[in-house]
């Protein structure tokens, strides 16, 4: 009998090695953005989710610098419990207003929402319908909340309608999750057909607006927006850690809900308020989204050019439909993924493999930002075309 309790450990590690899955972190010094400095190696930067480019910005600097230094490094713990600034009152009206919902409420990450939502909406008797490529933060609700879970394929706004005339009756309440940009594919969910449904079989529908954010849509309030839905009755959660290069995460919907979440989130409850200078630097970010849609502008003309120069120059590359700032092209297996990457990376371009288990089919994803310039499109698709993928 082994008496080592953790063996298993390193046996498990070597398993995740043998199947090209294993992961390490590479580090990347100074700021962030279009070109960043990685492991000593210039590169140009498409792995970012800093699609605005704002990460950097010197207001955000500004704004949590000077938050900093009135109310201090740390927000001391949970905002029931300690209390909360007048900061965090801000950003959440900032993003109810943006997002045009009655109340809003920030939460310390955007995984933390996702959790904390589900759990507190639904338990044992209820069902969760959820797509198939959802993120993981949303698995992890669901799991957590005890309720059934049902599975649809990707977008598949016909399986889900069976499984609603076959299973809705059956449970008290029902919940549909989504996200609205899937991360690791780039497409859009149907959310206009997924709220008709909602409505017919009195569904609450939650919707995760992580990656549109900032981005979708005319002000960039997101897909909702994007789809023209604004005003329907929904539950949006989203982050605040990428378009808005800050860190955090938000549920936007009714008084009502956001009132049960503060009573009933233990994640929101239990965890520590979302730090001043984190708070500041979001707040500052909807503010520079909301009067700079020039900046949404160009990030749509880079993410055209780079589409244009691919249809022109790699006809046959396997790119995955795509209607937001992620592009995606299919690589056959783990191995072939992570020899891509690394040639990549050895030319200069920051892009790395994504692999099972996070989709099921190994990729390369492309992330586009505004602050890429056109050199940084070329010099992507120039390489691309001498991989010969």
């Amino acid at each position: 009998m082994n008496h080592n309790p953790y063996a298993w450990i390193e046996e498990s590690l070597a398993t995740i090695h043998q199947a090209n899955w294993y992961r390490s972190v590479q580090t990347i010094h100074g700021l962030s953005g279009a070109t960043v400095l990685l492991s000593g190696q210039e590169v140009i930067n498409f792995a970012s989710n800093d699609y605005l480019g704002l990460a950097a910005d010197e207001r955000l600097q500004a704004a949590a610098i000077a938050a900093i230094q009135e109310f201090g490094t740390g927000s001391t713990g949970s905002r029931l419990l300690s209390g909360h600034r007048e900061l965090h009152r801000d950003l959440e009206q900032g993003i109810a207003s943006t997002k045009q919902t009655e109340e809003a409420v920030v939460f310390s990450s955007g995984y933390l929402a996702n959790i904390g939502t589900i759990t507190a909406l639904v338990g044992k008797r209820d069902l969760i319908l959820s797509d198939q490529y959802n993120h993981s933060s949303l698995k992890s609700g669901a799991i957590l909340s005890g309720a059934t879970i049902v599975e649809y394929p990707h977008n598949s706004t016909a399986v889900l309608l069976e499984k609603l005339q076959q299973q809705r009756h059956n449970y008290r309440r029902c919940l549909l999750i989504t996200d609205s940009v899937f991360s690791m594919d780039g497409d859009l969910c149907p959310l206009p057909e997924l709220l008709d449904l909602a409505e017919e079989f009195n569904c609450m529908l939650l919707l995760d607006e992580a990656h549109a954010t900032g981005v979708m849509g005319k002000t960039g309030a997101g897909c909702v927006e994007h789809f023209g839905c604004t005003g329907r009755e929904l539950i949006q959660i989203g982050t605040l850690s990428k378009a808005l290069g800050s860190l955090g995460g938000y549920v936007a919907a009714s008084n009502a809900l956001i009132d049960f979440l503060r009573n009933r989130a233990p994640s929101w409850i239990y965890t520590t308020a979302l730090s001043p200078a984190d708070t500041a630097a979001a707040l500052a970010a909807i503010k520079i989204v909301q009067q700079e849609p020039q900046r949404r502008q160009q990030l749509w003309q880079n993410v055209d050019y780079l589409k244009q120069l691919i249809k022109e120059y790699l006809p046959n590359l396997q790119l995955l439909p795509t209607e937001s700032a992620i592009l995606c092209f299919q690589l056959s297996d783990a191995a072939t993924a992570l020899k891509a990457g690394k040639q990549l990376r050895e030319a200069g371009i920051f892009a790395p493999a994504i692999r099972p288990p996070t989709v099921p089919t190994s990729r390369i994803r492309i992330s586009v930002m505004t602050t890429h310039e056109k050199e940084h499109i070329e010099k992507l698709v120039e390489v691309l075309k001498s991989m010969q993928l």
